[in-house]
C-alpha cells in the first residue's frame, strides 16, 4: 500500500513537468515545432510539386496518345516507312492499327501538338483523338483536307473558334485551314489538333512517313513478339507504362535530389529538437530524479521527454502539412512543375493531393521530434538519482577523456557506402553514406571542441573573461556538442552544397567559353529548319568567312528512356571538349570533313559524357542505332556536355545525310570575316532567308548565349538555394534557443561568481566570447564536414545522378561569410540571454534551486 501513493505523487509530479515546462519556456516549445514545421513544408512542398508535374506530363502523354493498347514509335522525328503500316496490321493477334503523323506545329501565335489521323481506324483504336464537327457551322467535312479540330486549350491559346481560317506552320510549311469542330475527349489543358493524315503529309512534307503506329491487339503476348520481328532499326515498340517511365526518369534524379535536399531542413530541425530537449532534461535532471525516488522507473523518463517530443512532432508535421500544400501551390504558380528546371516546358499543372506522401512527411517529422528527445531522456534516465539530486550540470566529468571512436566508425562507413555503385540508377547509397559521414561529423563535435581549445585552455591568459570563457567551453564539451549539433549539420550541409553548385557553374562557365567559339549562331525554331537553297543564301552573306550548319534531332534507344540528342555537324575533334579518345582514331572523320565514312567500315561517331555512362559505351565500342539499316556505328572519342543530361551522340553531316537523307538543318554557327560588324552581319543573314521563315530564326553572340546558360543554369537551382538558406536559418535559430536556454540556465553560475568579485561587465565578455568560441567551433567544424560530403556530392551524387563529373572550386566568399555569421549570432545571442540572467540579484542568484 505505502506505493501507491509514491506512484501517485510520482504521477503528479510527472504532470507538473510536463506543462509546467511547456508554461515555463513557450519559445522553446514553439521554436521547436516551427522547426520541425519546416522541414516538413520543404519536404512535402518538393514532392507534391514533382508529383503534381508528373502527373500533368503524363496527362499530356495519355492526350496525344490517345487509349491504344500498343504502339509502334519512330526512334526520330523523321519517323519512319508508311510500308510498315500493312504489316503490321497483318499481324495475328493485332485487331486495328491507326496510323499516325505528329508534328508540332504554331499558328495564331501559340504551340500545339498537330496529329495527322486517319478517322476510320482512329474512331476504333483511339476515339478520344477524334474531333467532332459543330452543327450550323460552315466548316467542312471529317475528311475535308483544309478541316482542323483544336481541343479547348488550343482554341483558347490560338485564339480562334469555330469556322476561324488559319494559317497553321509545321515541319517548315504553312497551310491555310479551317477550325471545324473541337476534340471533346482532349482533358482540359492539352493543346492538340487533329487534321486528314493524308492532308497533313501532303501540305507538310510527310508523303511516305509516320510516326506513330496506334494498335488495338487480341492477344498482347502474341502480338507483341510478331510485330518486334517485323521492325526496322527506326522503330520500337512502346506502351503506357514506358511512355510513362520515360516521363519520370527526364526528371527523376532532378526530383531524387531535391526531396533530399528538403529533407535537410528536417534533418535540422531534429537536430534542434535534440538540442533544445538535452536542454531541458539537463536543467530537469533533479526533477527526474525526484519522481524516480518516489517510484517512477527509468523508461518511465524516457516515456516523459519522448511524450513532449511526439506532441511536438504532431504539431510541427501538422503545420508542415498545410504549410506545404500552400508552398507547392505557390510553386507552380510561379516556378512551374519542373521548379524553374526546363524538364517540363509548358506543361500547366495544379496541385494534386497525395495522401501517402502527407502520411509519410509527417511520419517522417514526429520521428524526427521523437528521436530527439528520445535520446537525451535515455541519457539521463541512466543517472543515478542520489547524484542527480546534488547536481544538474553538464552529464559528461570534464576530466574524462572525450569519445572519438563512435565518431569515426561512421565517417569510416559513411565512406565506405559513398563508394557503392548506384541502386536503380540512383545514388541511394551515396545519399546514406552522406547521412553516416554528417552523423560522424556531430558525434565528433565534443572531441574537436576539446582538441580545439586545449591550447588555449593551457595557457595562462590575462583577465578575467577569456580564460573563464575557455574552460567552461574546454571542460563541457558535451553542453558545447549540444548547442551546436544542428548548426554543424546544417552548415556541413549547406558548405557541401554550395561548393557542388559553385564548381557546377564554374565548370559550366568554362565549358562554355570553350565550345561556343563562332563569332553569331543562327537557330530555326521551326522543325524543317534550313533548307539547302537557304543554307546557300547564308553562305553567300558578304561578311561570312565560313559558316557550320548542324541539326540536332532526338534519338530514342530506348522506349523506357528519355531520347538521347543526335547532332550532324561537320565534325572537328580539335575544337570537341574531349575526356577520352579511341586509341586509334583515325577513322573519325578529319576537321570540318563533310565525306561520309567508307562503305561497310562502322561509321564515326562521339558521345557525351551521360551517353557514356548512361550506356556503359568506351571508346572504341563498336554501337547500334536506330539509323538506316544494319549499320555500325564506332564511338570515336567521349566529350564533355552539360547541356543534354540524357545523353548527346555528334555524328558526322554526311553520314547523317546518306543515313536518313534529311538535308535540313536547324542551327548554323558563323565565323564573321576580318573586319566584318557582328551585328550588321547578323541583320543581313536575317535578310537573306524567306520572310515565312526570318520570323522564326533567333540570333545570338556567344557572350549572349553564354548569359541564357548561365541564367537558366541559377534558375534551375533557385530553389536549391532557397533550401539552403532555411537549412542555415534553422540552425542558427538553433543556436540561439540554446544559447539562450544555457544562459539563462546558469544563473546560479553568474551569482556565484559575482560573490567572488566578478564585475557584471567581467560576465557578459565571458559569455560573448563563449558565444563566438562556440560559433567558431562550430563553424570550423561543419566547414571541415562540408567540404568532406561535398567531395561525395560532386564525384558520386552528381556523376551517378546526372552523369558527368567537374573538378571542385570552393566558395570562399560563402564559406567566410557563412562562419562569420555563426560566430556572431552565437555571440549575440549570448550577450542579449545574458543581460536578462546577470540581471537578477546575486543574493537571490545563488540561492535559486529549481
Amino acid at each position: 500500500m505505502a506505493a501507491e501513493p509514491g506512484l501517485f505523487a510520482a504521477r503528479l509530479a510527472l504532470r507538473w513537468l510536463i506543462l509546467g515546462e511547456a508554461r515555463a519556456h513557450p519559445a522553446r516549445f514553439l521554436g521547436t515545432v516551427i522547426a520541425i514545421a519546416v522541414g516538413v513544408a520543404l519536404g512535402f512542398a518538393v514532392h507534391l510539386v514533382n508529383g503534381s508535374a508528373l502527373a500533368s506530363f503524363d496527362g499530356a502523354m495519355r492526350s496525344v496518345n490517345g487509349a491504344a493498347d500498343l504502339s509502334v514509335r519512330a526512334a526520330s522525328p523523321l519517323g519512319f516507312d508508311e510500308n510498315l503500316y500493312p504489316q503490321v496490321i497483318g499481324v495475328a493477334g493485332v485487331a486495328d492499327a491507326s496510323p499516325v503523323v505528329s508534328l508540332e506545329a504554331r499558328a495564331g501565335g501559340a504551340g500545339f501538338t498537330l496529329l495527322g489521323l486517319d478517322i476510320i481506324r482512329a474512331a476504333t483504336v483511339t476515339p478520344s483523338l477524334v474531333g467532332q464537327r459543330t452543327n450550323g457551322a460552315d466548316t467542312g467535312g471529317l475528311f475535308d483536307a483544309t478541316a482542323l479540330f483544336l481541343s479547348r486549350a488550343a482554341l483558347d491559346a490560338t485564339g480562334a473558334g469555330i469556322g476561324t481560317v488559319l494559317p497553321v506552320r509545321a515541319n517548315g510549311r504553312t497551310a491555310t485551314l479551317r477550325v471545324a469542330g473541337v476534340l471533346a475527349g482532349v482533358p482540359d489543358g492539352q493543346a492538340i489538333g487533329v487534321m486528314d493524315i493524308a492532308a497533313a503529309q501532303w501540305r507538310f512534307d510527310r508523303l511516305g512517313r509516320l510516326d506513330r503506329l496506334d494498335l488495338k491487339l487480341r492477344d498482347a503476348p502474341a502480338a507483341r513478339t510478331a510485330i518486334a520481328a517485323l521492325l526496322p532499326a527506326d522503330a520500337s515498340l512502346a506502351s503506357t507504362e514506358t511512355e510513362a517511365a520515360q516521363g519520370s526518369a527526364l526528371s527523376r534524379a532532378y526530383r531524387v535530389n531535391l526531396d533530399m535536399l528538403a529533407l535537410v531542413a528536417l534533418i535540422t530541425g531534429g537536430f534542434l529538437v535534440f538540442s533544445a530537449q538535452s536542454l531541458s532534461v539537463a536543467r530537469r535532471l533533479r526533477a527526474f530524479a525526484l519522481v524516480r525516488t518516489l517510484g517512477l522507473p527509468r523508461r518511465g523518463i524516457v516515456a516523459v521527454v519522448a511524450l513532449e517530443g511526439f506532441v511536438i512532432g504532431i504539431l510541427g508535421a501538422l503545420a508542415g502539412l498545410v504549410a506545404g500544400y500552400a508552398l507547392a501551390s505557390l510553386a507552380l504558380r510561379y516556378l512551374g512543375g519542373d521548379l524553374g528546371a526546363g524538364y517540363f516546358r509548358g506543361a500547366a499543372a495544379g496541385v494534386v493531393f497525395q495522401p501517402l506522401a502527407a502520411v509519410v512527411f509527417g511520419a517522417l517529422g514526429v520521428g524526427a521530434a521523437l528521436l530527439g528527445s528520445v535520446l537525451p531522456a535515455l541519457a539521463a534516465s541512466k543517472a543515478a538519482p542520489a547524484a542527480a539530486l546534488k547536481n544538474s550540470g553538464d552529464m559528461l566529468d570534464p576530466r574524462r577523456p572525450v569519445p572519438w571512436k563512435p565518431a569515426l566508425v561512421l565517417m569510416a562507413a559513411g565512406g565506405l557506402a559513398s563508394f557503392a555503385p548506384p541502386l536503380g540508377n540512383l545514388p541511394i547509397l551515396g545519399f546514406a553514406g552522406m547521412a553516416l559521414i554528417l552523423a560522424g561529423g556531430v558525434a565528433g563535435v565534443p572531441w574537436l571542441a576539446r582538441k580545439l581549445l586545449a591550447p588555449l585552455a593551457r595557457r595562462e591568459g590575462r583577465g578575467v573573461a577569456l580564460p573563464l570563457a575557455v574552460r567552461h567551453v574546454h571542460g563541457a564539451p558535451g553542453a558545447a556538442a549540444t548547442a551546436l549539433c544542428g548548426i554543424v549539420a546544417s552548415t556541413a550541409l549547406m558548405i557541401a552544397m554550395a561548393t557542388m553548385v559553385t564548381s557546377f557553374r564554374g565548370a559550366v562557365d568554362q565549358w562554355l567559353v570553350d565550345v561556343l567559339s563562332a563569332d553569331v549562331y543562327l537557330r530555326a525554331e521551326s522543325g524543317a529548319g534550313f533548307d539547302p537553297e537557304m543554307q546557300a543564301r547564308l553562305a553567300a552573306v558578304p561578311g561570312v568567312a565560313a559558316i557550320a550548319f548542324s541539326r540536332q534531332i532526338p534519338l530514342t534507344l530506348r522506349p523506357d528512356r528519355p531520347p538521347v540528342t543526335l547532332i550532324a555537324r561537320p565534325v572537328d575533334p580539335e575544337a570537341m571538349v574531349l575526356i577520352a579518345e579511341a586509341e586509334t582514331p583515325a577513322a573519325a572523320a578529319t576537321p570540318q570533313d563533310e565525306t561520309a565514312a567508307p562503305s561497310g567500315a562502322p561509321i564515326p561517331v562521339y558521345v557525351s559524357e551521360p551517353a557514356a555512362r548512361l550506356y556503359d559505351w568506351q571508346p572504341g565500342d563498336v554501337i547500334a542505332l536506330p539509323l538506316g539499316e544494319g549499320e555500325e556505328f564506332r564511338v570515336t572519342g567521349v566529350w564533355r556536355d552539360y547541356a543534354r543530361q540524357q545523353g548527346a551522340i555528334v555524328i558526322g553531316s554526311a553520314d547523317y545525310q546518306r543515313l536518313t537523307g534529311d538535308t535540313a538543318r536547324g542551327e548554323a554557327a558563323v565565323t564573321l570575316s576580318p573586319g566584318a560588324d557582328a551585328d550588321a552581319t547578323g541583320a543581313a543573314l536575317l535578310e537573306a532567308l524567306p520572310e515565312e521563315v526570318r520570323s522564326t530564326v533567333s540570333i545570338a553572340r556567344p557572350a549572349t548565349l553564354r548569359r541564357f546558360a548561365l541564367d537558366l543554369f541559377d534558375k534551375s537551382f533557385a530553389v536549391t538555394y532557397v533550401l539552403e538558406a532555411v537549412a542555415i536559418l534553422v540552425g542558427l535559430a538553433g543556436v540561439a534557443a540554446t544559447m539562450s536556454s544555457q544562459t539563462i540556465a546558469r544563473v546560479r553560475e553568474f551569482g556565484m561568481l559575482r560573490h567572488l568579485g566578478v564585475g557584471k561587465g567581467q560576465i557578459m565578455a565571458m559569455l560573448g566570447l563563449e558565444g563566438a568560441l562556440l560559433g567558431a567551433v562550430g563553424g570550423l567544424a561543419g566547414t571541415g564536414l562540408g567540404l568532406v560530403l561535398s567531395q561525395v556530392l560532386i564525384h558520386v551524387i552528381n556523376p551517378q545522378s546526372f552523369n558527368w563529373t567537374m573538378t571542385t572550386i570552393l566558395p570562399l566568399g560563402t564559406i567566410l561569410a557563412v562562419v562569420s555569421a555563426l560566430v556572431l549570432a552565437a555571440a549575440g545571442t549570448a550577450l542579449v540571454a545574458g543581460r536578462r540572467a546577470n540581471a537578477t540579484s546575486a543574493v537571490l542568484a545563488v540561492r535559486e534551486d529549481w
